[in-house]
């Protein structure tokens, strides 16, 4: 396996919001890599938690109708099952690493 370099792939990215899977650990989670813009995406939520890792720039979210802010070298952890979404400001580059699909 060779290193990545996250930054590179990020910027790499055909648009911001879309995403590359960077590699699956153990037992169908996988660790995906995406750019941010301003824009927000709309409420979601997830049978799983979803680990969110700000790499560069900020997250700015709603949990459960509060705002969090999520900032560069910053982890945030959603729990299973809650409501959450992207608010408008959010930018920079964005580990998330999740049950996969298929898992």
């Amino acid at each position: 396996m060779e290193t990545i370099n996250v930054r590179n792939v990020a910027a790499a990215l055909p648009e911001a919001w879309s995403s590359r899977v960077l590699g699956e650990v153990g037992g169908g989670t996988c660790v995906k890599v995406l750019r941010m813009d301003d824009g927000g995406l709309v409420e979601e939520a997830h049978d799983t938690a979803e680990a969110l890792f700000v790499l560069d720039g900020c997250l700015e979210l709603t949990v459960e109708g509060a705002p969090v802010a999520v900032r560069a070298g910053e982890l945030y952890v959603v729990p299973p099952n809650t409501p959450h979404a992207v608010r408008q400001g959010s930018r920079g580059v964005l580990v998330v690493i999740e049950r996969s699909q298929a898992g």
